[in-house]
């Protein structure tokens, strides 16, 4: 239990940081408009590209794994989505919900705790696995975008989702990492220093933000962040785990990782995308919190359980 709670606490203390921090007024009301505006147009594809352009695609090509954790998000988005959207939300919310309920904190949370349960050969899964949200976050963009224009014609929708996909700097950020990746380049000195001075911020700045927005009056409904959180603990590394296990029979190494993976906590990824096209962030930032805190039990009790295996 200690080396996760070794991998939590920083998330934790981060968005306590941030709460402090506007409670106390030491940072204004305006400050968590500018750090979210810092994290999504400089910090975070920052980061999305270092991370991309320095992956190499020997070791990710795992279809089975691939399968077991895109379906568990797919499955859980989906269920998740279609609950929210006929309960009266609309599209564009409905799928903040699906994604909250989806979204592994893969980058941050993942790839230190893998390593730290597994060994390095944890890491690979862990790095497949942040590929895949990034898939998922690149769908819940489109439909975003496809509620925003529901009321255009077909083609003016399309050309509107294809030009704002190549606007947004989450998702050109890694698709611009991976291309200089397969050029086998290494990046200029100095202009690779950059990206990791900015990529190092974007994590604090994200949590801090999340912190931040918390203080402010909100009416989500605290059972949808609960039932949100719940599912993001734990039916999705249940269904991960009856595709890796009973389904797909995957090495134990696999199946162990995809599980773990699955039951992180939500990262900050759908907050940031709430506030690029500037919906409310109130019950993400809840599930959020909720899930860091949770998520210290359930990974602690699944390792637990392995370890006894």
């Amino acid at each position: 239990m200690l080396y996760v709670f070794n991998v939590v606490l920083p998330v934790f203390a981060l968005i306590l940081i941030g709460y402090a921090c506007g409670r106390t007024r030491k940072l204004g009301e305006s400050a968590s408009i500018e750090l979210n505006r810092f994290v999504v147009w400089l910090a975070l594809p920052a980061q999305l590209f270092s991370f991309a352009a320095n992956s190499g695609w020997q070791n990710l090509w795992q279809p089975g794994f691939i399968a077991a954790f895109f379906f568990s998000c797919l499955i859980v988005f989906s269920a998740v989505l279609a609950i929210s959207y006929f309960k009266g939300k609309d599209l564009a919310a409905a799928s903040f919900n699906g994604l909250s309920a989806s979204y592994s904190n893969t980058g941050y949370m993942g790839i230190p705790l893998c390593a730290l349960a597994l060994g390095q050969e944890g890491i690979a899964p862990a790095i497949i696995s942040t590929f895949i949200v990034f898939v998922m976050f690149a769908l819940v963009t489109v439909l975003i975008e496809i509620d925003i224009l529901s009321h255009k014609k077909h083609h003016e929708i399309l050309f509107s989702v294809l030009k704002s996909l190549c606007a947004n700097p989450l998702l050109v950020a890694p698709v611009a990492g991976l291309a200089w990746a397969s050029t086998g380049q290494s990046l200029y000195g100095p202009v690779d220093q950059v990206i990791v001075f900015l990529a190092a911020a974007a994590t604090p700045c994200a949590l801090v933000s999340i912190g931040l927005f918390l203080l402010q009056k909100s009416k989500a409904s605290a059972s949808q962040a609960w039932s949100i959180s719940f599912a993001k603990l734990f039916v999705q590394p249940l269904i991960a785990w009856l595709i890796a296990g009973p389904i797909l029979s995957l090495p134990t190494l696999w199946l162990n990782a995809v599980v773990i993976l699955s039951a992180l906590p939500t990262g900050t990824g759908p907050f940031m995308l709430a506030q690029y096209y500037k919906a409310d962030g109130s019950v993400i930032s809840r599930v959020v919190l909720i899930t860091t805190i949770g998520s210290l039990l359930t990974l602690s009790l699944f390792l637990w359980w392995n370890s006894g295996v």
